[in-house]
């Protein structure tokens, strides 16, 4: 005999075919034949930034680029950041009237060296003039991390004061 009658799988087999019938019909707008069934969408298909502008972001907001202001944080907050998008870096021109300490801006080519604050290999994208006015610009043309930090005073600002932080730009995705 090909097929044995199993008293047992047959109410089981009946409650799964049902049960997964039920969830189907169970979806927002099912149709037969339809393809907008699925509204759980997955996978994720809409553009995170659906206008595929760039966006300008001032380093710190209102507090602008200075030592004793968590970057970390502003960048946590400020995230996603998308590739072409852009840095403005602003702070005050060094002086003879000023109080206040340069400031400059480095790309550091690791986590290490940003971590540890090690300004050795790290190259400097902007001077202590720079950051005055509109301030100074810094476009995240490719998709990796970028780590930024003040070297200003051998790299106290970003060794004492945390002037430093990290992003990673996302692509733009294009349907």
């Amino acid at each position: 005999m090909a097929f044995a009658y199993n008293a047992q799988a047959f109410p089981l087999l009946t409650l799964l075919f049902s049960s997964m019938f039920a969830i189907g019909l169970a979806n927002y707008d099912f149709n037969w034949g339809s393809t907008t069934w699925n509204k759980t969408n997955f996978p994720y298909t809409h553009p995170p930034n659906a206008t595929h502008t760039s966006n300008r972001f001032i380093v710190g907001g209102s507090e602008n680029w200075h030592y004793g202001f968590n970057y970390m944080e502003w960048a946590r907050n400020n995230t996603p950041f998308f590739v072409n998008d852009t840095l403005v870096f602003k702070y005050d021109p060094p002086n003879a009237n000023s109080t206040g300490f340069p400031h400059s801006v480095y790309l550091f080519p690791n986590y290490w060296s940003f971590i540890k604050c090690d300004f050795r290999k790290a190259k400097r994208i902007a001077d202590p003039t720079e950051g005055a006015g509109e301030g100074f610009e810094f476009v995240l043309k490719k998709m990796q991390t970028y780590y930024f930090g003040c070297g200003e005073h051998k790299g106290i600002h970003c060794k004492t004061w945390n002037m430093k932080f990290a992003v990673m730009p996302l692509k733009h995705w294009r349907f």
